[in-house]
């Protein structure tokens, strides 16, 4: 009954949320969609590119199995696909299997940074990378279009396809995640410009490829990681009220607003291209919050990890290893259930955070420029 209580609480606030929504519409009828990103966004793209695989309980809720994706479920993006009326995105790197690539592709990789990868990253598929793909995969479906014929094939997007369609970008954590561990914050608020003129270095060439409509998201509030609250915050003066560590929120919001600025300054300089920035730091700092309003019960401690409370993590073994730990086999399994979690194993969110984050990317109020809720699209989102 507390369940169902919760879930009308929430049904509520999203009906009120679309209801009193007074901006403009916005056009969710795009033919395909291109996306670039971090393992927020990654559906399968590293683990297929590494030749790696991920453990169950990954991908338990939604997939029934490990799914590519670094959670229990599915992703902000596969939700997102679903308001779009749009399958969910086959990774780049992972074709086989893939049963289409007409309405567009996945070339996020998790651990994936704006910067060029070096030596000790844990992907070498950073942004620029990652745009080096599209345009490849751009390159080869002109190459397969059938000659003299208008419409492609079923596996693959037509010509003027890479034009309409809609480019969503989730990167830039890891850009700054990773800096702590070998920076001071004042040096990686200082590297912040690099990583923003790497960003949009690629930005100017999607849209030299003919991409018109660019829908970024900033970064969430890292924080309020557990991976992070157990590495940096462990003197209880570096963290906000919330349990979160301040120095790396912090870091997030300064970039964010230079990302804001770098929207801004793109939208006037494309003066043929829809710009659209998603505020995703205000909407999760707002879930860890005001978690319980919204049902969950645990905001920062994950899910799937180990050490028990607060965070239940512990860096060294991952949701669903097993190893010896201390002199004890150890094997990292799931919480009861993943519903009551904001965060799945520490570093990601769980399906039914991704889920609420979605959901108010929809409302639009959180974008700029906003739009209007399309309720049809809302209530195709399935739970």
């Amino acid at each position: 009954m507390a369940k169902m209580a919760s879930a009308i609480q929430i049904w509520t606030f999203f009906l009120i949320c679309i209801f009193s929504c007074t901006t403009n519409s916005m056009d969710f009828n795009y033919p395909a969609v291109f996306n670039f990103g971090d393992s927020n966004s990654d559906t399968g793209g590293l683990v297929a590119g590494l030749g790696d695989s991920l453990l169950s309980p990954n991908g338990e809720t939604y997939f029934k199995k490990p799914a590519g994706r670094f959670c229990d479920g599915r992703l902000i993006i596969d939700f997102l696909m679903d308001a779009f009326d749009l399958p969910y995105l086959n990774p780049y790197l992972d074709a086989i299997g893939a049963p289409s690539f007409k309405s567009g592709c996945d070339f996020a990789a998790a651990a994936s940074t704006i910067l060029p990868a070096t030596a000790s990253s844990l992907s070498p598929f950073s942004f620029g990378v990652q745009v080096a793909q599209f345009i490849r995969f751009k390159n080869r479906v002109l190459d397969l279009q059938p000659k003299g014929k208008k419409k492609s094939d079923k596996y693959i997007p037509g010509a003027d396809v890479f034009q309409k369609a809609l480019y969503t970008f989730d990167i830039g954590q890891n850009d700054l995640a990773g800096a702590f561990y070998s920076k001071s914050f004042d040096q990686i608020v200082a590297s912040i410009p690099n990583i923003l003129t790497e960003f949009e270095k690629g930005i100017e060439i999607l849209y030299e490829e003919g991409a018109r409509n660019f829908w970024i998201h900033n970064t969430g509030p890292l924080g309020c990681l557990p991976q992070n609250v157990a590495k940096f915050g462990t003197d209880p003066s570096k963290l906000d009220e919330l349990g979160c560590v301040t120095n790396h929120n912090q870091a997030a919001k300064l970039l964010n607003l230079q990302l804001y600025a770098f929207c801004k300054k793109i939208h006037g300089q494309f003066t043929d291209s829809n710009v659209t920035y998603v505020d995703i730091f205000s909407i999760k700092s707002n879930l860890i919050a005001n978690y319980s309003r919204y049902g969950f019960e645990q905001p920062i401690m994950a899910c799937c990890g180990y050490g028990g409370p607060p965070l239940n993590y512990d860096s060294r073994i991952t949701c669903g290893q097993t190893k010896v730990l201390n002199g004890t086999s150890v094997t990292v399994k799931a919480c009861n259930d993943s519903t009551e979690y904001v965060n799945w194993d520490g570093i990601h969110y769980t399906e039914a955070a991704n889920h609420f984050v979605a959901s108010q990317i929809l409302t639009g109020k959180y974008s700029d420029p906003p739009f209007a809720n399309q309720m049809p699209y809302l209530l195709k989102l399935k739970f």
